[in-house]
């Protein structure tokens, strides 16, 4: 019976350790990307807010993208902010000409005030602004990472600008990890575990582990091996920008971050 008990508190503790390592940790531009799929922001938009949909009656003809678009309308996250809960900002309201223009589409951004909870506005601006790529650094070597991990193909997989989470099968979470969530740093834990994983897609520490190459293997997507892709320092370029995306700066709107 004693026997039998140590079994079954065994079995609890690792269930609940499993539960516990397994827990979704997505970052806030993920959750807005969700949220703003389940809230119909993409039915103008256009699909992750990429491509408008036509708007009859406005000079412009189509809603505004996230991407190249967004400036045109907002300015900085305040204003993502602004449009969200309000459908506009307020200096576009004191205009008449843009009132009459806005009057004149077919298609008007709603306003999602009382729809929405703060988490949920906050986590819409991060996803605005990731899709809009802003902020960029200001730094240049973090600035060039940006621009290396863009053309070695890395924001395929950890989204736009390594700010998302997209879906991967089969994976311990479910997802492939963003660089700026809190996953990021039960992967990688040092600058030369960085290195690892860029250069051979995974690092010693986790391919040491039977449990972590597990999960590693079964997963639809892996990370590839970029050592003979690389130009020289493209990695020191690289862990500056991941750097700078998991510092305070990065983040508009206020939402949290988790640095080393």
């Amino acid at each position: 019976m004693r026997l039998l008990r140590v079994a079954l508190l065994a079995f609890a503790l690792g269930t609940a350790a499993y539960l516990f390592i397994a827990r979704p940790q997505l970052p806030p531009a993920e959750r807005g990307r969700r949220l703003a799929e389940s809230q119909g922001c993409f039915t103008c938009h256009g699909a992750a807010g990429l491509k408008g949909a036509a708007n009859p009656g406005r000079k412009d003809r189509t809603v505004p993208t996230y991407g190249g678009d967004l400036m045109m309308y907002a300015s900085d996250a305040a204003e993502v902010r602004e449009w969200i809960l309000e459908g506009s900002t307020a200096s576009k309201r004191e205009s008449a000409t843009w009132r009459a223009e806005r009057d004149a589409g077919a298609l008007q951004m709603p306003a999602y005030q009382g729809r929405l909870l703060e988490r949920e506005v906050r986590d819409l601006v991060a996803y605005v602004m990731a899709a809009s790529s802003s902020p960029e650094p200001e730094d240049s070597l973090a600035l060039a990472g940006l621009e290396r991990m863009q053309a070695l193909g890395c924001n395929a997989c950890h989204g736009m600008g390594g700010r998302l989470a997209p879906p991967n099968p089969g994976s311990l979470k479910g997802y492939v990890p963003s660089w700026d969530g809190a996953d990021f740093a039960e992967l990688v834990t040092s600058e030369r575990e960085f290195h690892e994983w860029v250069n051979d897609g995974i690092s010693a520490r986790f391919a040491a582990n039977p449990a972590a190459r597990w999960f590693l293997d079964r997963a639809a997507l892996h990370m590839p091996a970029y050592k003979r892709h690389l130009a020289e320092g493209d990695a020191a370029a690289l862990w500056a920008y991941v750097q700078w995306l998991r510092s305070p700066a990065a983040r508009p709107d206020s939402a949290e971050v988790t640095s080393f």
